[in-house]
């Protein structure tokens, strides 16, 4: 049942009310999130999330990386099923040595692992989000397999009905998926993913630190937060590589398999904004294709 007071908060009654602190201060704002400032000065995000389940999701995927002990999240300070209040960044410009610091955090918190593929965070739900896109942790022991069945065909099936990819053009991700087994390179364990990993959900911190923001958390291969970070650009990221491999090195042919991880980011986005993305899917699809003859 919805909770008509609730429902009609702004984010500083919200705030509030989560923290048990009286706000002083709120940039006006019309969307999510939207910046607060506490008693005492506390800056903090406020973030609202009208789906059923996205605020869980994204508070349990905070609190499973942020257990990793590894790349650094903003603290959860307060929560219900509607609202979130964490800790405000205070952000800085990027530079090679954090971004090298970046990149072996990454390797630790990918190391940190997940009971299986699709695993959500505990206390996570199943029904899950990437962005404004359904996503479902169902878990699987087989990468290929799972990824084939969760990460790739549910949003190829989503893009043709809302008319994005032609029916004929589902198969070509059909046959991807049919040769995932000798695309996705040497078997390794479940690794514990951000999940949405795209230049906007990193901050580069004023300390000197990254924060991850914006989790899609799940058990999944390492190379797929890779990849991400790679389609949609980050800066210094040859220094977040190359501090990765030094601390977890990757399996030989990575660059072969960027286009099969890219499949999944760029199929959702083929879903929320259109046909852009679906050609640019079919692009990186086909090339794949092309490394197995």
């Amino acid at each position: 049942m919805v909770n008509r007071d609730e429902d009609r908060e702004d984010p500083g009654q919200a705030a509030s009310r989560l923290t048990g602190r009286p706000v002083t201060g709120a940039r006006a704002a019309s969307g999510s999130p939207a910046e607060v400032t506490l008693d005492g000065g506390t800056p903090v995000m406020v973030k609202r999330g009208d789906a059923p389940g996205a605020v869980r999701a994204e508070v349990a995927g905070l609190r499973w990386l942020a257990a990793a002990d590894a790349v650094r999240v903003p603290a959860v300070l307060g929560h219900d099923e509607r609202w979130m209040v964490t800790e405000r960044v205070a952000t800085g410009r990027p530079d090679p040595e954090a971004a090298h610091h970046f990149g072996q955090a990454l390797a630790a918190l990918h190391a940190a692992g997940a009971s299986d593929f699709g695993a959500a965070p505990p206390g996570g739900p199943e029904d899950a989000f990437i962005g404004l896109a359904p996503m479902r942790n169902t878990p699987g022991d087989d990468w290929p397999g799972w990824y084939a069945e969760h990460r790739v065909l549910p949003y190829v099936r989503g893009a043709v009905d809302s008319g994005t990819l032609r029916p004929g053009e589902a198969a070509v991700f059909e046959r991807v998926c049919a040769r995932l087994p000798d695309l996705a390179g040497p078997a390794e364990p479940p690794a514990r993913l951000h999940g949405d990993l795209w230049n906007g959900n990193v901050l580069w911190g004023a300390d000197g630190e990254v924060r991850l923001i914006d989790p899609a958390a799940h058990g999944g291969h390492r190379e797929t937060d890779l990849a991400m970070l790679q389609l949609f650009g980050c800066p210094h990221l040859d220094r977040v590589l190359a501090g990765y491999e030094e601390t977890a090195p990757l399996a030989p042919g990575r660059h072969d398999r960027v286009g099969v991880h890219q499949l999944f980011p760029l199929l959702v986005h083929a879903v929320l904004f259109g046909r852009g993305y679906a050609e640019q899917a079919l692009t990186v699809a086909r090339s794949a294709l092309s490394l197995t003859g």
